[in-house]
């Protein structure tokens, strides 16, 4: 709202300051700092709330250290983080941007799933909260509507680098120039790391004119997965958070890159107009992350709840997926792959056994990964701060691949 207020009063009567607006750098800073003061100030107001109407989290008995402890704990601390990441959006996006409007559109859809969820388990009684298969039809209603955006938008297109080849006929002898121009298409292709021409297309699968249905199934099936993943992460304290930060950090990174052309040709990525917009939400979405775990780290005063969780995983999905860079997922989101991963291998052995022997046998002391590592004993902020180094690991080989390939 703020940039076409400031950019209406640009036009109309040259008012000092509002060129500031433009720029992508400033409303991105200024998303960050709002979304920090909105989530650490607004937030511990919102948590005081919470324990007022009782709002705590029922604890399972996993026989993990600490845990008996945290039985009473806020939960649906999520709001915190949708709002610092919604009005810093609303205030500094441009509204009629195609990539804002999905982000929007993704952030409260899942948002809502999540919310409902908690609100069931918390003032429902009911520890199983929302069905499963209501959550996936949510999740799998997300990706129908962010792959349709992305793929039938005329706004979503990308350029490339031509090389032109002309001729020039001097009075002796013909000279060869080689020249480039940006070409404007309407591209199926996306990133795919490690790979020489560093592209893939979606075209691949022989479908012809509907494409668009691979293209959809593949970001469904991303985004139910992503956001699983998250939500399976926070189970210990500002592990879910932190993470969430890192990749978004790395994100911002790769949009800001993309969605400029000096830089894109510089790397020889794709270059998408109008992506660099992204940089202000995901500013947001940092800040909120960040802001969070004020309350969220060890020991926690608040828990995000599915509330947050479900949002961070949906949002981190439908980013990479707008930035052409889904296919860089299993390396971003490292550790939120093997959360997933674990708790498959954990139930996929122990049926397995079970069906063999008669008796189930366990991969690990517990699922998912972080529990097992609470199982032998480590302290949960010690286990936190490894993930995280790993997650740093990650983020810096996903932002090496923009050059190896």
């Amino acid at each position: 709202m703020l940039y076409h207020l400031f950019q209406y009063l640009q036009d109309v009567s040259d008012f000092s300051g509002a060129g500031l607006f433009q720029y992508i750098s400033f409303r991105a800073g200024m998303a960050i700092i709002t979304s920090l003061i909105i989530s650490m100030v607004f937030g511990g107001k919102l948590i005081n709330l919470l324990q007022k109407k009782q709002v705590g989290e029922s604890i399972r008995d996993l026989g993990l250290d600490g845990q008996i402890e945290k039985a009473g704990t806020p939960t649906m601390g999520g709001l915190i983080i949708l709002a610092a990441i919604l009005i810093p959006t609303l205030l500094f996006a441009k509204l009629d941007n195609i990539y804002t409007i999905t982000m929007v559109i993704a952030t409260v859809w899942l948002g809502v799933i999540g919310f409902i969820d908690d609100y069931i388990k918390v003032f429902k009684n009911n520890k199983k909260g929302l069905a499963g298969k209501f959550k996936i039809v949510g999740q799998v209603g997300v990706g129908i509507i962010v792959g349709s955006l992305l793929y039938f938008s005329d706004e979503v297109v990308v350029q490339q680098k031509v090389e032109i080849n002309t001729t020039a006929v001097d009075s002796i002898n013909p000279i060869q120039n080689n020249s480039f121009e940006w070409v404007e298409s309407k591209s199926t292709k996306t990133t795919i790391p490690f790979f020489k021409n560093n592209e893939f297309d979606y075209s691949w699968f022989g479908l012809g004119e509907y494409t668009w249905i691979a293209f959809i199934l593949i970001v469904i099936i991303i985004v139910v997965n992503v956001s699983n993943g998250a939500n399976l992460t926070d189970g210990i304290d500002g592990l879910a958070t932190g993470t969430s930060a890192i990749i978004g950090t790395t994100l911002a990174i790769f949009a800001y890159l993309s969605g400029n052309v000096i830089f894109a040709d510089y790397l020889n990525i794709m270059y998408i107009p109008n992506s660099g917009e992204l940089v202000v939400f995901i500013g947001a979405f940092i800040g909120a992350c960040i802001g969070f775990l004020w309350y969220n780290s060890y020991p926690a005063k608040v828990f995000m709840g599915d509330t947050g969780s479900l949002a961070l995983g949906g949002i981190i999905a439908t980013f990479a997926i707008a930035i052409r860079k889904e296919l860089l997922i299993p390396v971003i989101c490292g550790i939120f792959l093997i959360e997933n991963l674990s708790v498959m291998i954990q139930v996929g052995y122990f049926k397995y056994t079970k069906r063999k022997s008669g008796e189930g046998k366990r991969v690990f002391l517990m699922a998912p990964l972080h529990h097992h590592y609470q199982k032998k004993g480590m302290h949960e902020s010690k286990i936190v701060a490894r993930f995280w180094i790993v997650g740093i690991l990650l983020a810096v080989l996903s932002i090496v691949t923009l050059k190896l390939r």
